[in-house]
């Protein structure tokens, strides 16, 4: 079976994102294991993050033969990465008792970031429609 490079590429980041949350599971145990009986849902769940909006939809795009194109795949990335820190983050600012008001931050530069994805991914496709035959810059 041969792959294309489009093809790649989805599962080069289907794999870092399912590699991201196995290592934010094991994290999130480990800190069970050794937290005092003091527990943060958004410390021992944050693999979910990298799971559910990371692998889950490159998996659906390599299924499907999906090319997204690599600046919608970096902005997407970094929206998913930017979610998972701000809730081991959240995590950590519960565990000892306390709040910050600048964690609302990351929920936000996660929102900005996965909005310009769709909006590069829009562009992108925009691009192949009008010049098939021209590398457009999305490769």
């Amino acid at each position: 079976m041969t792959l294309s490079t489009s093809d790649k590429k989805l599962l080069r980041q289907l794999i870092l994102h399912l590699g991201a949350a196995a290592g934010f599971a094991f994290f999130g145990a480990v800190y069970e294991r050794f937290s005092h009986e003091v527990y943060s849902y958004r410390m021992i769940y944050a693999f979910a993050f990298p799971l559910l909006l990371g692998a889950f939809p490159y998996a659906v795009c390599l299924w499907k033969s999906y090319d997204a194109g690599t600046r919608a795949m970096q902005l997407w990335n970094a929206a998913v990465f930017t979610w998972t820190v701000g809730s081991v983050f959240r995590g950590v600012l519960e565990i000892y008792g306390t709040t910050n008001r600048l964690i609302l931050v990351y929920p936000v530069a996660g929102a900005v970031s996965a909005a310009a994805a769709a909006i590069a991914l829009l562009h992108e496709r925009k691009l192949r429609k009008t010049h098939p035959e021209e590398d457009a810059g999305y490769a």
